[in-house]
């Protein structure tokens, strides 16, 4: 059967309410081809097909029924600014919207809603989606409540205020004092974790392995590593390592999986680890496994590796 054409301005994502003020008929917003995703919201097959089920697509299809006074905050925040998450809180099948008290609590299938008081966040429209979301610094104290292991919420905290050490890196989205502030915005849940991982936070860090990576060092009572530490020999820049202990010329690489994957980055690597072995480093290469896994065989090397500089 021969379905009606959508208007093109209504996009893949749209409201019910929208499609009906430009005509667009009942029986059309109830045909099959349409996902609903929300009530109210509709979704075309090409938006079907991108995954509109995931939560950063989800977040902007329940954008189309949000009130004026809703705003996306916890994990959907997040995930819309970019924050990493472990998997287990980044695969949430439901988005979290707020509204500041004393307005009603959002409900519905596939939603979390918050009633926060007014002052513990500020909203902010985002520069790219254009919907309303908690700041980065207020999401980072309200996942004080989810995010039970110290090590990840200094990883989204390093991911908020990364400095930019290349020229394309964005600029940082808030300060540590923003941080600090967020923190102290009236009463959190997790607020005993949130200041055990404020004074951890670093800089440079530019990825949730990196700062996990570095936490499992610094626990270990190793000495506190540089973070994305430039290496240079009579005056020349050889690299910048993910960790390094510049006095003893160890450094530790963390490789993703597209480092193995990547034949560019890949032949990048070699010829990093290369410059850097012929000025008499030692390179220790890291995986996924290593950091997250079997921590225990990765401090030994590390110690191994001190241990022989300092010998």
């Amino acid at each position: 059967m021969h379905r009606a054409s959508l208007p093109p301005e209504l996009g893949d994502v749209f409201s019910v309410a929208h499609a009906r003020s430009l005509g667009v008929t009942a029986s059309r917003l109830r045909a099959r081809d349409l996902g609903r995703p929300f009530p109210g919201v509709r979704v075309t097959p090409h938006a079907s097909s991108q995954g509109d089920r995931m939560p950063v697509e989800r977040a902007l299809a329940y954008a189309h029924r949000m009130t004026e006074h809703q705003f996306f905050m916890h994990a959907t925040a997040a995930l819309l600014w970019g924050l990493p998450l472990p998997p287990w809180l980044g695969a949430r099948a439901h988005v979290d919207v707020g509204v500041f008290s004393p307005r009603r609590t959002p409900v519905g299938t596939g939603v979390r809603g918050h009633a926060i008081r007014e002052g513990s966040a500020h909203v902010a429209l985002h520069p790219v989606h254009g919907v309303p979301v908690a700041s980065p610094a207020s999401v980072w104290a309200q996942l004080g409540a989810e995010l039970r292991d110290l090590r990840d919420l200094v990883a989204v905290a390093d991911a908020v205020v990364r400095v930019p050490l290349h020229d394309d890196d964005a600029p940082a989205l808030a300060t540590r004092d923003q941080l600090a502030a967020a923190m102290d915005a009236g009463r959190r849940v997790g607020i005993a974790r949130l200041r055990d991982a404020l004074p951890r936070v670093s800089e440079r860090a530019r990825s949730r392995p990196e700062t996990w990576l570095r936490l499992v060092v610094e626990d270990a009572g190793l000495p506190a590593p540089e973070v994305n530490f430039d290496v240079f020999e009579d005056g020349v820049w050889l690299a910048q390592v993910d960790l390094a202990f510049p006095e003893a010329r160890v450094a530790l690489e963390y490789e993703g999986e597209h480092h193995l994957t990547d034949p560019v980055q890949w032949a990048k690597d070699i010829a990093r680890y290369e410059r850097l072995e012929a000025a008499g480093w030692c390179v220790l290469r890291v995986t996924k496994g290593d950091v997250f896994a079997a921590p225990g065989a990765l401090i030994a090397r590390v110690r191994a590796a001190l241990a022989r500089a300092s010998g």
